[in-house]
């Protein structure tokens, strides 16, 4: 074991505790946090390793960290909520409820093909500086102009960061609210510490780190479209000048407190990894009293609408998605194929699952890329305890 692990799994359950410790291997400066509920119960709260590397601080049981692109399962939450609610609707345009969207041809662009990818708008035409990040109303506005890169609904690209914006500002028109403040006031009964925008007083935060494979991955995409090649499924992650190739350097990016303040729910979530399970719980069953959405709009919300080969070529195996949430593919397993949730960037994991009534949270401040297996292992052992397929 090469890293100090603690915290506590229920009986039944330690072989999910040496599947954790295992995931250190490798990576002595390396953070990390699980959590699991079952029937709204915690049975397994783990957490070890190094929270900041500069420093030799601890990951301990109130660390939290970015979880990128897990906030869009969440995002995807909050507006199956409002669908539940008559205040949404999938079927609608979204420019029924944000009017400068219609603009350059998106008027009928509807609220299911922008959670889902197929709305053409994955990636800036123009770049993005870091104040357009900052600036709510600077990004939705560029993104209602925008031209989209191809006819919507006639395929999809991941919506790496812009998805974001686009659920986002549905949100924020139908609520009054913005997407972080209605966040926050609907998990507020469960206790968890999430956030979609942190507070200024909120500290012990992770600082995340990249590992080489990664690193060299992304810096070849950037060296692609430096030749002048234009690369959009890595514009669609830097969108233009606004974040580093590997979204983090020792400073900037996500590891920049401006940008994590700063409510960017395509990515900038920040969250523990039992605040993320419990939200994930009371997604299929109650908890703490709470139960987020009713089986009936899951069942909708969760049924697929886009898969396959995406606009802009890229390898197989290809995720699946439902209106916002990702779903059980040979791209990203979750449990069992009826789990819904959403991964993101450099190993983070986050789902729930109805038929077993499991909420997941896997969280990490080492980013892996291909290859990385550690999400998936756990995934794979709880699987195997459950009797789950």
């Amino acid at each position: 074991m090469s890293a100090s692990v603690q915290g506590m799994v229920a009986a039944g359950y330690e072989p999910i505790r040496r599947v954790f410790e295992a995931a250190f291997d490798g990576a002595p400066s390396m953070g990390a946090a699980l959590a699991i509920l079952v029937d709204g119960e915690v049975v397994v709260n783990l957490y070890g390793g190094i929270a900041d590397e500069r420093d030799g601080r601890r990951w301990d049981e109130d660390t939290a960290s970015v979880v990128f692109s897990c906030t869009k399962g969440l995002m995807s939450l909050l507006v199956a909520r409002l669908v539940e609610a008559g205040r949404l609707d999938y079927d609608a345009p979204v420019a029924r409820y944000w009017p400068e969207f219609a603009a350059a041809g998106k008027g009928a662009v509807t609220v299911a093909e922008a959670l889902s990818h197929r709305a053409g708008l994955s990636a800036p035409r123009e770049d993005f500086e870091l104040a357009d990040i900052l600036d709510w109303d600077a990004a939705t506005a560029r993104l209602a102009a925008q031209t989209p890169l191809w006819p919507p609904g006639e395929g999809y690209a991941y919506h790496a960061l812009t998805h974001g914006w686009l659920a986002g500002e549905l949100v924020r028109r139908v609520t009054g609210q913005s997407p972080g403040a209605y966040f926050r006031e609907t998990i507020a009964p469960l206790g968890a510490e999430a956030w979609i925008g942190l507070p200024h007083s909120r500290g012990n935060v992770a600082h995340l780190q990249v590992a080489s494979e990664l690193a060299a991955l992304w810096e070849m995409d950037a060296s692609k479209a430096v030749a002048g090649e234009v690369n959009w499924p890595y514009r669609a992650m830097t969108l233009g000048r606004a974040l580093p190739a590997a979204l983090v350097t020792s400073d900037g990016g996500f590891n920049d407190r401006r940008v994590q303040q700063a409510e960017i729910p395509g990515a900038g979530g920040i969250a523990t990894a039992e605040a993320l399970a419990a939200i994930w719980s009371a997604a299929v069953t109650e908890t703490r009293g709470v139960r987020l959405v009713s089986a009936e709009v899951l069942q909708r919300a969760t049924a697929t609408v886009t898969e396959g080969a995406p606009v802009f070529p890229a390898e197989p195996p290809y995720p699946r998605w439902g209106m916002g949430f990702q779903l059980d593919s040979e791209a990203r397993r979750f449990l069992t194929a009826e789990s819904f949730g959403h991964d993101g960037a450099g190993g983070q994991v986050a789902f729930a699952d109805p038929r077993h009534r499991v909420g997941f949270a896997f969280i990490t401040n080492w980013m892996r890329g291909p290859g990385d297996t550690r999400g998936t292992a756990l995934v794979d052992a709880l699987r195997q305890l459950l009797g789950a397929s």
